[in-house]
């Protein structure tokens, strides 16, 4: 059998009042996988979800869910049954709570409620519009638990769009950056993590004279309140030695690579001509 993608859309096109929202929008989500849709708020993240959830109608293009046509009768089968909500509950962590009164539960209780619901009839694919936004640290923790948990034990795909990148580097498999109603970028967890630049931070008492002395020797260098950055260069202890060389004694040294937040910011500026 041949494989498909939970999601595969070509070319898709919307507009409002002569304005695009989309405008040839291509996009390909994995069976199984977390994807984490990105992009400013108005890029069209909000309409492409509606569209596959065939909420809006397309002025063309193509959206397939699992080799079907989104609009394929088979692909939108939900069964509502009441034997369901124990098992969904249970997915959710909330099997203790089935009594309580919806407006009794806090945030983070409502979001999973939500997702419950969602996962009535076992869905295979589950699209969630800032599921995390506004949960304490505990919530994010017990969301994230949750999705990675519906991918890994039920086989679900989950699109989730959310603007708390730090959070979402930390589940997604799969990204997906769109801009303007275009897709500038898609790119799986591990090739981010590849093509991610790697940079050290230096601390040191003296943090504006090992600034200027760092800029003399190396490209991308920047300083922040309490640290030095500097990027791509492999051997920390080229950098460490030239500041001893101009005795400027470091006190801590870290290398590292950027995270999710640091390379949108980069492809972003990359994709603006800065």
């Amino acid at each position: 059998m041949e494989n498909v993608n939970a999601i595969e859309i070509r070319d898709l096109t919307k507009s409002f009042k002569g304005m695009y929202a989309l405008n040839g929008l291509n996009m390909t989500v994995p069976v199984g996988s977390i994807y984490g849709f990105i992009g400013e708020n108005g890029s069209g993240k909000s309409t492409t979800e509606k569209l596959i959830c065939g909420l809006l109608v397309k002025d063309k293009g193509s959206i397939k869910l699992f080799g079907k046509d989104y609009t394929d009768a088979g692909v939108r089968v939900i069964e509502n049954i009441e034997e369901e909500i124990d098992r969904v509950l249970k997915i959710v962590r909330m099997e203790d709570s089935k009594f309580l009164k919806f407006k009794s539960c806090s945030l983070g209780m409502k979001q999973r409620i939500g997702i419950a619901l969602a996962l009535l009839g076992d869905p295979k694919l589950l699209i969630l519009d800032e599921p995390i936004n506004g949960l304490d640290t505990d919530g994010m923790r017990i969301m994230r638990e949750i999705l990675v948990d519906i991918t890994k034990t039920y086989g679900c795909t989950v699109l989730i769009s959310s603007h708390i990148l730090g959070e979402l580097e930390k589940i997604a498999t799969h990204y997906g950056i769109i801009k303007q109603g275009k897709m500038i970028l898609e790119m799986s967890a591990k090739d981010m993590d590849n093509r991610s630049r790697v940079f050290t931070t230096i601390k040191t008492k003296d943090l504006n004279k090992a600034y200027e002395v760092l800029k003399e020797k190396f490209e991308s260098v920047k300083l922040k309140e309490n640290y030095i950055k500097v990027y791509d260069v492999e051997e920390v202890e080229v950098i460490v030695e030239h500041l001893f060389k101009n005795n400027i004694v470091v006190s801590e040294v870290k290398k590292n690579k950027i995270g999710l937040e640091e390379y949108y910011i980069e492809v972003m500026s990359n994709k603006e001509g800065k």
